[in-house]
């Protein structure tokens, strides 16, 4: 690298490695172009995270040269951290899609945010700063309005995909595959694309499979249908909307973010007509064989829609023997076994159901398969390549499709979260490294959510917590009574009197042996009752429960 004032970096910080979260930078001298801010939902092992959300200290340190924040579709994990963002620096000018621009505004109301640099785009619109020319090409994916970004710098053109597949009966607007041709005949430098189905063969299907099967569904059966499918998919949503006004159905809709899609889609005419919808109360007077009931719940959520109608626990929705209940989707790794309860709930209550496994047209995803991802890298023609939203093994699957496309393996990236990207003159290479992470947000909280913490809350999950109440006299030394034990979620102290005498009485050697020392400080006396009774406690029950010592000083003088 000859003269650093040239390159052109991109700087991924989420998205890399996971499914989630996706943020990627692209910056030339003093600009700064982000393009998507989104979140990553936790797994089972965040507990009592909320989100997952990108550490934005390099923008912190650049906030001056922040341009614009771009968006490619209204997905959450793309659009999900943007009122986190807007409170963290300045962003001059958010550009996204209609879809996008609308489930932003509503985020932007529910957190009391006035933002009101918020501007459309569509495939004809062009950004262009100092240094960056932006341009938008239509591609497919399960949400309407969605792009993929070209951006032109001065060392180079970058392709940067979003999520897409290649529909070629597509519900809404078909890919335009010739602009991708002409832009890759023009000739791209990087290409950044969608990973996420990279280890799956083949072509996905199409949505109007999907939407051919379900029409099929709902018109054979005589009685009331329940549809679980994600509120995002709002193509999906369009579609058995106007597949129930064909076959006569008034549909009644469940879950917060279900009437969110409906409202979204209603506002922006993808869904026509809002005589469709009724309240639950109207649908008693109407046969089952006029009633669609629209929900959430595909993953098994427990207090999602679906969830508390198989458990009974529904206040409005009490399931009838005829019912016919469709999950129109697919399991996210670490649901299949609250999906399997649910289902199995739904059987022991009579009713019939169907599933993706089963019925393999009722739920086809939003990114391509490994041919569609070919016929991108054949389009676009990239002389290097960056494979991005995608666990690293989808990363490196991407990475070897491209090295069958023609792409030399030394031209291929796989990089992680902070990692940076030049393009210069040369070519491109790699970069400094710049601080990225994740930042756990739970509740109100952000940020002070540590490994620490998550720790703790795993050994809470798993062995419970023990609390030992000691009174103390500071100036005496002595300990004033016997020690109090008490436990959540380790053992029920009832039923283990022996146990619990044991403990205490090794809490009163513990405490007394610390005092007569001389030297009395509150914080060693914790630290001697958790560094001796953990292992003491191990030994009894083969169990580690966390201790939290609770010393109450009594001064009787």
């Amino acid at each position: 690298m000859k003269n650093s004032k040239d390159v052109t970096q991109v700087i991924g910080l989420g998205g890399l490695g996971e499914i989630g979260k996706n943020m990627y930078v692209v910056a030339h001298k003093e600009e700064l172009i982000i393009v998507d801010a989104g979140v990553l939902f936790p797994d089972e092992e965040l507990m009592g995270v909320d989100f997952v959300i990108q550490d934005i200290t390099f923008l912190k340190k650049n906030e001056d040269k922040i341009k614009a924040l771009v968006i490619t579709h209204g997905h959450e994990d793309h659009i999900g951290g943007i009122t986190f963002l807007l409170n963290s620096v300045k962003i001059p000018k958010i550009y996204a899609p209609r879809i996008a621009v609308s489930l932003i505004n509503k985020k932007l109301l529910e957190n009391n945010i006035k933002y009101e640099d918020l501007e459309v785009i569509d495939k004809d619109s062009e950004v262009k700063t100092k240094y960056f020319s932006l341009q938008f090409i239509t591609t497919t994916h399960s949400i309407p309005d969605s792009f993929a970004i070209v951006i032109d710098t001065p060392q180079g053109r970058i392709f940067e995909t979003g999520d897409f597949k290649f529909d070629l009966t597509p519900i809404g607007p078909a890919p335009d595959i010739q602009k991708m041709a002409k832009i890759g005949s023009e000739g791209v430098k990087l290409l950044m694309a969608d990973s996420t189905n990279a280890l799956v063969p083949g072509f996905s299907r199409s949505e109007s499979c999907v939407d051919e099967t379900l029409k099929n569904i709902i018109s054979r059966h005589n009685g009331r249908v329940i549809v679980a499918t994600f509120a995002s998919n709002i193509y999906r949503i369009k579609h058995i909307v106007e597949t129930c006004k064909q076959n006569g159905r008034q549909i009644i809709v469940f879950g917060r973010s279900m009437d969110a899609a409906i409202d979204i889609s209603l506002q922006n005419g993808l869904i026509k007509d809002s005589s469709t919808f009724i309240d639950a109360a109207k649908a008693k007077s109407l046969k089952p064989s006029e009633v669609c009931i629209l929900c959430t719940g595909t993953q098994g959520e427990p207090l999602a829609a679906l969830s508390r109608i198989a458990n009974g626990q529904h206040k409005q929705v009490s399931l009838l023997p005829d019912d016919l209940v469709v999950f129109s989707s697919k399991a996210i790794p670490g649901n299949a076994a609250a999906i399997n309860k649910v289902i199995n709930k739904l059987y022991l209550k009579g009713v019939k159901v169907f599933t993706n496994h089963e019925f393999s047209d009722i739920h086809t995803s939003g990114h391509g398969k490994q041919e569609e991802l070919k016929l991108m890298l054949r389009l676009v023609t990239p002389e290097y390549f960056m494979p991005m939203h995608g666990e690293y093994r989808m990363l490196i699957a991407h990475k070897n499709l491209a090295v069958q496309c023609g792409i030399k393996e030394e031209n291929v990236f796989i990089c992680k979260n902070g990692d940076v990207i030049n393009l210069t003159n040369e070519g491109v290479e790699r970069g400094e490294v710049v601080e990225a992470g994740d930042i756990y947000v739970d509740g109100s909280r952000i940020g002070d959510i540590g490994s620490s913490v998550i720790k703790e809350r795993k050994i809470m999950s798993h062995d419970g917590v023990l609390m030992a109440i000691i009174n103390v006299d500071p100036i005496k030394k002595e300990l004033l009574l016997k020690p109090n034990v008490t436990t959540r979620g380790f053992v029920m102290v009832n039923e283990n009197a022996e146990l619990i005498n044991k403990l205490e009485h090794k809490l009163t050697g513990i405490v007394k042996q610390t005092l007569d020392k001389g030297n009395y400080s509150y914080t060693d006396l914790k630290n001697q009752i958790i560094l001796e009774l953990s292992p003491y406690i191990s030994t009894l029950t083969g169990r580690h429960p966390m201790i939290l010592p609770i010393i109450m000083e009594i001064n009787k003088h």
